[in-house]
């Protein structure tokens, strides 16, 4: 093996690890914390949904979908995909006004 050579592999392999390190591994842990926002989804949590509407679930229907209530009307309940939630404020979480 040539100088060359052992240049150009050890090139590849920082790569690919730069790679890993900015690409790969953020994006899973942004996958995991996903995941980790849907499954603590409550009832009476309110939420954001992808479209930029904000409600709150009324009840849950199964593993992946939810009913969320819109508007101050009460009358507006629509089905939909967990998924579709890009944002929760907990019910129980504690205020921030001081």
């Amino acid at each position: 093996m040539g100088q060359g050579t052992t240049s150009t592999i050890l090139m590849v392999v920082v790569l690919l690890a730069v790679m890993y390190f900015m690409v790969i591994r953020p994006q899973k842990k942004q996958e995991q914390e996903k995941k980790e926002l849907m499954g603590s989804l409550e009832v009476g949590d309110s939420v954001l949904t992808v479209s930029g509407f904000y409600g709150v679930i009324v009840d849950t229907v199964d593993d992946s979908t939810i009913i969320v209530e819109f508007g101050n009307d009460k009358h507006c309940r629509i089905p939909m995909e967990k998924a579709a939630i890009s944002a929760v404020e907990k019910a129980n979480a504690p205020s921030e006004e001081a």
